[in-house]
C-alpha cells in the first residue's frame, strides 16, 4: 500500500486537469506543460498509487472505477487546499498568481482592459490574461477562473455574481429619422436596421408598454454584424437603428450623436454576470474583479 510521502501531490493537479478537460493535449494546454510532461506525470502518478486511474482509447480518456474514486478525492483535496490558502492569505491585500478572464470582444477592450491595467498596477504580483471571444468558451477545459457574459444569463452548473442591470434601448442615427418622432413600434418598422448577428434572433423584438399590449417586430435588417462594436459604428454612420445597451449608448444620446426611439416602450433588458466554476471556491483575486466591475457600473 502506497504511503503518502511515496507521492507527488502535484501530480493531482495534474490528474484533476486531464480528467476535466479530457484529453492528455487539452491539460497540458490548460496547465502550461509539455504534452509528454502531463503523459509522464500520469504515468508516475498511477505508479505511485499502484492502480490503474484511466483508460485511454484514440478518441478520449475515461476513468476506471478506482480512477472515478480517486478524482472525487482529489477535488475535494484540491478544493479544501484552496480554501485554505485563501483563508491563510485573506489579511494582505497583495495578490499573486495568474487571473484568467472571458470577456467578450467589445466588452473586453472598451471596460476589461482598462480595468485590469489599474489592477496590476494595485497588484505588481498578479498576472492577467484576458481572452477575448463572441463565443461562449469551455471553462474548465480551458482554464478560466472567470468570464465576464452580458445579456441574460443560460442556465449551467456555473455560480454568476451579477455585476449590473441594463436596459435594452432603440437608437437611430439623427439622419435616419424624417418628420416626426416614432410614437409606436409600427411608426419604426421600416427604418432601416443594423442587427448583431450573434444574437439568436438579432431582428427579432418585443417592445412593451405600460398598461398597454406588447408589440413585436421582425426588423427587416440592411446591414448585419457580428460584433457589437461594428453594429455601433455602422449606426454611428449613418446606417439606421439599433437596439443596445444603455449603458453603452447613454454618452451618445446624451451629445446628440444618436437618439432614443420609443422611450415610452421597454425592451426587454438583461445583465452583466460574473460566471466561475461550480467546483471552484471563488477566489480572492475573481472577487476583487467582481467589486471592481461593481464600483464601475454604481
Amino acid at each position: 500500500m502506497s504511503k503518502l510521502f511515496d507521492i507527488n501531490l502535484n501530480r493531482l493537479v495534474v490528474f484533476t486537469a486531464v480528467v476535466e478537460t479530457g484529453s492528455i493535449t487539452a491539460a497540458a494546454k490548460r496547465l502550461g506543460l509539455a504534452k509528454t510532461m502531463v503523459s509522464a506525470h500520469m504515468q508516475k502518478l498511477e505508479a505511485e498509487i499502484g492502480s490503474h486511474l484511466l483508460v485511454r482509447t484514440t478518441r478520449r480518456l475515461h476513468l476506471t472505477e478506482a480512477g472515478t474514486l480517486f478524482y472525487e478525492a482529489c477535488q475535494k483535496i484540491l478544493l479544501d487546499t484552496e480554501n485554505a490558502i485563501t483563508q491563510a492569505s485573506s489579511n494582505t491585500q497583495q495578490l499573486r498568481g495568474k487571473l484568467r478572464i472571458s470577456t467578450s470582444i467589445d466588452f473586453g477592450a472598451s471596460v476589461i482592459a482598462p480595468l485590469t491595467a489599474e489592477l496590476a498596477r494595485q497588484h505588481p504580483e498578479l498576472r492577467i490574461e484576458i481572452l477575448s471571444s463572441d463565443e461562449r468558451v469551455d471553462m474548465v477545459s480551458a482554464g478560466i477562473d472567470v468570464a465576464i457574459r452580458i445579456g441574460r444569463l443560460a442556465d449551467s452548473s456555473h455560480r454568476a455574481a451579477l455585476i449590473a442591470y441594463f436596459e435594452d434601448w432603440l437608437v437611430a442615427h439623427p439622419s435616419v429619422l424624417q418628420g416626426e418622432m416614432p410614437r409606436s413600434p409600427q411608426d419604426v418598422a421600416e427604418l432601416p436596421f443594423v442587427g448583431l448577428s450573434v444574437l439568436p434572433n438579432p431582428t427579432y423584438w418585443t417592445f412593451t408598454q405600460a398598461g398597454s399590449s406588447s408589440q413585436s417586430l421582425r426588423f427587416n435588417a440592411s446591414v448585419m454584424a457580428n460584433t457589437a462594436s461594428a453594429v455601433k459604428a455602422a449606426v454611428l454612420a449613418g446606417a439606421g437603428m439599433m437596439v443596445h445597451p444603455d449603458i453603452f449608448v447613454r454618452e451618445e444620446v446624451a451629445a446628440g450623436r444618436l437618439v432614443r426611439l420609443l422611450p415610452e416602450w421597454s425592451l426587454p433588458g438583461g445583465g452583466i454576470y460574473a460566471v466561475y466554476p461550480q467546483s471552484v471556491q471563488r477566489s480572492q483575486k475573481v472577487s476583487v474583479l467582481i467589486e471592481a466591475l461593481k464600483a464601475r457600473y454604481a
